[in-house]
């Protein structure tokens, strides 16, 4: 009894924890990387070029008209531009497909 206890806590870390640390640790890494210039998607969907990096936040500026916004480091979603919900970007022929 107490050998599929651990072998389900195995599974349990294997397919479920440990995954999602990883994606916490890519992303916490990619947020550290950010730097002037990039392009990056945050979570609320705003798309814009970095202007400036300070310690906790960023500035981006977010189309022709020079707007600037500020946002906290952990709102940044995706470094790129991010053109569907799930982050791969669509082509002509899966559009048809539909």
């Amino acid at each position: 009894m107490i050998i599929m206890v651990v072998a389900m806590l195995a599974i349990f870390y294997f397919l479920l924890i440990r995954p999602e640390n990883k994606k916490k640790k890519a992303a916490a890494q990619m947020r550290s990387e950010l730097a002037v210039g990039d392009q990056i998607t945050t979570i609320g969907g705003v798309v814009g070029t970095i202007c400036a990096v300070k310690e906790d936040t960023i500035v981006i500026e977010t189309s022709a008209d020079r707007v600037r916004m500020e946002f906290t480091k952990w709102a940044v979603s995706t470094k790129g531009t991010q053109t569907t919900e799930n982050g791969v970007s669509e082509t002509k022929d899966s559009k048809d497909k539909k």
